[in-house]
């Protein structure tokens, strides 16, 4: 199982419709493109759970939805470890997001992965609506392309109002990418094939989702006290 496909049974999503607005987002990055790669990728401070609410309800979720339910069964070790870097976004516009998202690329890939392995870009004041997030993912996709970081990274993306193709808004089915706020998580690829090594059945990840999730319910989710 190859890890772009390992992730794909976590981020199926629509992918429908028209992506004109972000094929223009994308060109508008990439005129500037080379202004973010060339410039000094800084450590602007972690954002503090204990001071960023953003955060708290972000770690909240991960520590009881997707370690609490073992719905990512790697996440657990990435979280105890301190090396999953939190980051939230100021944008307001897609324009200001791509530019970010392409400077933590650039930081993630520089930084030593035992320090961070991982990074969860939150931006909670733009793309709020699924729809608009959604067609998104075809320019953020472009970003590493643009920053030839295919094979090294790959982004996973995750949003309160996360709907899988073909299921209905309230299908519990959803909840296993739904988040506090809109998000996108940068991986390394080789941190995806060193946990896809250790688990005999990648393949069952997706469907003990499912019944995990089925099991629960809606009214066992709420009871998870996640933000709405």
């Amino acid at each position: 199982l190859s890890s772009a496909r390992y992730w794909r049974l976590f981020t199926s999503t629509h992918r429908g419709g028209s992506n004109k607005s972000c094929n223009k987002v994308l060109k508008r990055f990439s005129w500037h493109w080379w202004v973010c790669k060339t410039r000094e990728a800084k450590i602007v401070g972690m954002n503090k759970p204990e001071t960023d609410p953003v955060i708290t309800q972000t770690q909240h979720w991960l520590e009881q939805a997707v370690i609490g339910l073992n719905l990512c069964p790697f996440a657990k070790s990435v979280h105890a470890n301190q090396r999953l870097r939190y980051v939230v976004s100021a944008a307001t516009e897609p324009e200001q997001l791509i530019q970010e998202l392409a400077r933590e690329l650039i930081f993630l890939q520089r930084a030593d992965p035992d320090e961070v392995e991982t990074t969860l870009l939150i931006h909670p004041h733009v793309l709020t609506d699924f729809l608009d997030f959604n067609d998104f993912l075809d320019a953020a996709d472009g970003v590493i392309d643009e920053l030839q970081l295919q094979g090294e990274l790959q982004i996973a993306n995750f949003h309160p109002q996360y709907r899988f193709d073909g299921t209905q808004i309230d299908d519990i089915t959803n909840y296993s990418n739904r988040s506090p706020y809109p998000t996108l998580h940068l991986l390394r690829e080789s941190s995806i094939e060193r946990a896809i090594e250790t688990m005999a059945d990648t393949d069952s990840i997706f469907e003990t989702n499912v019944d995990t999730l089925r099991k629960l319910g809606l009214k066992g989710w709420k009871a998870l006290g996640l933000a709405e």
